[in-house]
């Protein structure tokens, strides 16, 4: 795991941004297409934002699936996360080679065999993820599965992950946020080739400490990116704030 410490969150998105339309470029000119994971979420918005400005990708050769979706939530309510992605990604670039979003409004168990049966078919090229106040990768809260081979899988929400959604102004009270989602598995985020993770915002700071300086444990779930072979970590100086001198300066 690489660590990138940026001044401010739209600067890490900016840089974030950059190296993603990097990698989804030299994808496509490898192999003529690239497969993405895009994540939500507020983390998100700086990152995407860079993203469907960059001029070099060529859409139409991009096949993308998300990580995770409430269940049973319409695709109207504006926490929706298939709605997030047609406002902020979709509908801003070329039309797409493919797209494949978590429907939550569809049978849970058929969605999840759905969308495995078709992401065995794309290997990723490059995964956009996030980090959440309790530490989860996706919707994997602690103590994550990390030992499932379903590409997809229903998880239950924990009150902390509930809670973010809330303070994050998704929802307008607790009792409105779901306690279920589909969520993309650990070890499917994991077979990505590169993982580019944008963490900005001061209360994502102990999960960041945890995700970087903790033994990997399901504990703390995003600990795991510690073993993937490519993955950078983007932090502003606000999330990156408890983490160890040593570790700052290793990664400058």
């Amino acid at each position: 795991m690489e660590i990138n410490i940026s001044s401010t969150a739209a600067e890490l998105g900016k840089v974030a941004g950059l190296a993603a339309a990097a990698l989804i470029r030299q994808a496509i000119a490898e192999k003529r297409s690239a497969n993405i994971i895009l994540a939500t979420g507020t983390s998100q918005f700086e990152t995407i934002k860079q993203l469907v400005s960059d001029p070099g990708i060529d859409w139409s050769k991009v096949v993308m699936f998300h990580l995770d979706e409430y269940i049973g939530l319409p695709i109207t309510h504006p926490a929706s996360f298939r709605k997030y992605l047609h406002e902020r990604f979709v509908t801003k670039v070329e039309r797409l080679k493919e797209l494949y979003l978590i429907d939550g409004e569809a049978d849970p168990k058929e969605e999840c065999e759905r969308l495995g049966s078709l992401i065995t078919e794309y290997p990723i090229d490059v995964a956009l993820v996030g980090i959440g106040e309790n530490g989860h990768l996706a919707f994997n809260d602690p103590p994550a599965d990390f030992e499932t081979e379903e590409p997809y899988l229903v998880v239950e929400l924990d009150e902390p992950c509930r809670k973010q959604q809330l303070s994050e102004g998704w929802f307008t009270s607790l009792d409105e946020v779901p306690r279920q989602a589909i969520s993309m598995s650990v070890k499917q985020i994991m077979k990505s080739k590169n993982i580019i993770c944008s963490v900005p915002d001061e209360r994502k700071a102990a999960a960041v400490k945890n995700a970087v300086e903790q033994k990997v444990s399901n504990i703390f779930p995003a600990s795991i990116l510690q073993q993937h072979p490519d993955c950078t970590l983007y932090l502003d100086k606000n999330s990156a704030v408890t983490l160890s001198n040593n570790i700052v300066d290793t990664n400058k």
